[in-house]
């Protein structure tokens, strides 16, 4: 009998590529197109995958397939094909611009020749699919072989149903200028997952001091729908910007660049909750579903459940079974303690050292009435820390101690409580322990993916760390899942002046200040970066409206509070201030 040969296979990185939009291109002009991709070709894309070692399999038109003995090479080579594009293609149109999708993945791939197959090929394909326009992404398995090893920063995009593969890939994300796009007065893209605002549901109980019940429950939806990775959720600091309003639903899915909007009504009475909730395509104004739940306040925790898995279900993403399982045995809540909790939330939003005050008292309520409550402990190590930062309250070194104990005390309670990780990493942070805060602000990204403080927690470590340059695109990621929030803006500018990027970091200091007018810290940055560009006019100027501001402003308390590893960068700053003649 004659003997079947055995399969070849092995290891291998396998890049898939393909031109975004090609079938228009084509449609507008063969010829140009043709033109174009062939000179992209021989001119950036052949050149880097020889020089990163790596093996053209096959093209098919507008796409290629590569095979890389190494992740590392084949990641930086798909970086260094879209860095080139986007440099080379810069100051064309839109419609003019060829780009290319790029999808990595490390896997199992079957011989044939010259030809390769298996699910290695077939999970970069669907990687590929995930990518954003001028962007790369790579599986989960390629981050665990790069991270650490290349410069680009990839952030987390989630977990993706893709077709014809039976488990939900996790995908990682990078595009270059990342920061510019962001700061772009142009209505946002849609994300390639499903995208959904939840805005601010009407209090309808017929009184008026009910509004933070309303509130509460809306924020709980969007923290729920947050922790889904197959989701792209608004923040709630974004989302509340349209309370009070009546605003078009399909205004608001422009401005917030999402596909659906969630909008509803909560009305409390004699123990009992009625909640009701629809689901609106933000493309076309058309209902996709409408509810309404009635249940006992001590359900509320299951309400809550009922309506996200409605979205769910609705958007069809499948849950990881790390999120079904952390959906588990959420049962009956106590009234007063989900009220204290609540209005907590919204004392401590107020951000004035009376509100603090007030935050901490309803929070230390909730642990003398339960313990096991591990939100509590995590919020209230955030407002103790922030009055330590803001020196409220008469606040000593003691505050940070007193914030990591009950940091400490969130986790232990609740390991899978993302805001007891973002505590423990600005803790962390500010105490100089990097490492240790790396880790907490990295796990809180895996617990709550579409958290703007796990991300911007995470991209403080980074610059702190001496590493701006990987800290920016999770500043961008913050402020894109939350265009309301001030601090993003804020540490963006700071990380693109530390790398002298000026024009970016001065439009991102002066869109912060459209937020947060009386912000003396972005005035700061904003002399140090006229004193470093020679516009001695507007440093003066600058520095005088800071102290307008704050007139006990201290530059050794700046440098001093913030925890770099090597202050160079600062020190230059300052020193460029010192030239300009200002008095220090």
């Amino acid at each position: 009998m004659r003997e079947v040969p055995r399969e070849q296979r092995r290891l291998a990185a396998v890049m898939s590529a393909d031109v975004v939009g090609y079938s228009r291109l084509m449609g507008r002009s063969e010829s140009a197109t043709l033109a174009r991709l062939k000179a992209v070709r021989a001119e950036v894309v052949d050149p880097a995958i020889a020089e990163h070692r790596g093996r053209i399999v096959k093209t098919t038109g507008d796409g290629m397939l590569i095979e890389f003995s190494s992740a590392v090479d084949a990641v930086q080579c798909g970086v260094a094909i879209q860095s080139a594009i986007d440099g080379a293609s810069a100051g064309a149109e839109g419609e003019e611009r060829l780009q290319y999708r790029i999808g990595v993945h490390v896997g199992d791939i079957i011989i044939d020749g010259d030809d390769i197959f298996g699910d290695g090929v077939n999970i970069a394909a669907r990687i590929e699919g995930l990518a954003e326009p001028g962007g790369v992404a790579i599986s989960d398995a390629v981050i665990q072989h790069v991270r650490g090893r290349i410069e680009a920063t990839f952030v987390d995009r989630g977990s993706h149903e893709v077709k014809n593969i039976d488990h939900p890939l996790r995908v990682w994300g990078w595009s270059p200028n990342a920061a510019a796009a962001a700061l772009s007065l142009d209505e946002p893209a849609l994300p390639q997952r499903p995208s959904i605002a939840v805005l601010p549901f009407d209090n309808m109980s017929g009184d008026p001091d009910q509004g933070y019940f309303a509130d509460g429950i809306t924020e709980d939806i969007i923290t729920d729908l947050s922790k889904i990775s197959g989701l792209f959720v608004i923040a709630r600091n974004s989302s509340f910007a349209y309370k009070g309003q009546a605003p078009d639903v399909r205004k608001v899915s422009r401005e917030l660049g999402v596909r659906y909007v969630l909008e509803g009504s909560v009305r409390r009475a004699a123990g009992r909750i009625r909640i009701n909730a629809q689901m609106i395509d933000g493309e076309t104004g058309g209902h996709l579903w409408a509810e309404r739940y009635d249940r006992d306040l001590e359900d509320i925790f299951a309400v809550q459940d009922e309506v996200t898995r409605t979205i769910v279900t609705a958007l069809e993403v499948k849950l990881t079974a790390g999120e079904e399982a952390a959906r588990e045995g959420r049962g009956k809540v106590s009234p007063e303690v989900y009220d204290l909790i609540v209005r907590a939330r919204q004392t401590a939003l107020q951000l004035r050292p009376e509100a603090s005050v007030m935050a901490r008292e309803m929070l230390e309520r909730v642990i003398a009435i339960d313990p096991s409550v591990a939100i509590a402990y995590a919020r209230l190590a955030i407002v103790t820390f922030a009055e330590y930062a803001n020196r409220w309250n008469d606040a000593t070194a003691d505050n940070l101690v007193r914030a990591l104990e009950l940091a400490h005390k969130a986790i232990e309670t609740d390991e899978t409580e993302p805001q007891g990780h973002i505590a423990m990493a600005i803790v962390f942070s500010w105490t100089r322990r990097l490492d240790a805060a790396e880790r907490h602000a990295e796990r809180a990204i895996e617990l709550d993916p579409n958290s703007p403080d796990g991300y911007t927690g995470l991209g403080n470590v980074r610059e702190f760390q001496g590493r701006p340059e990987e800290a920016i695109p999770l500043y961008t990621r913050a402020y894109r899942l939350d265009p309301q929030w001030d601090m993003a803006l804020h540490f963006m500018g700071r990380a693109l002046l530390a790398l002298d990027r000026f024009d970016e970091a001065e439009t991102a200091f002066k869109r912060r200040l459209t937020f947060a007018p009386r912000s003396d810290m972005s005035r700061f940055y904003l002399a140090c970066l006229y004193a470093r560009t020679g516009r001695q006019d507007e440093v003066h100027a600058m520095w005088r409206e800071l102290f307008e501001v704050n007139p006990s402003f201290s530059i050794d308390h700046v440098k001093q509070s913030l925890p770099y590893a090597d202050p160079t960068w600062l020190d230059r700053a300052v020193e460029g201030l010192h030239k300009a003649g200002i008095a220090i």
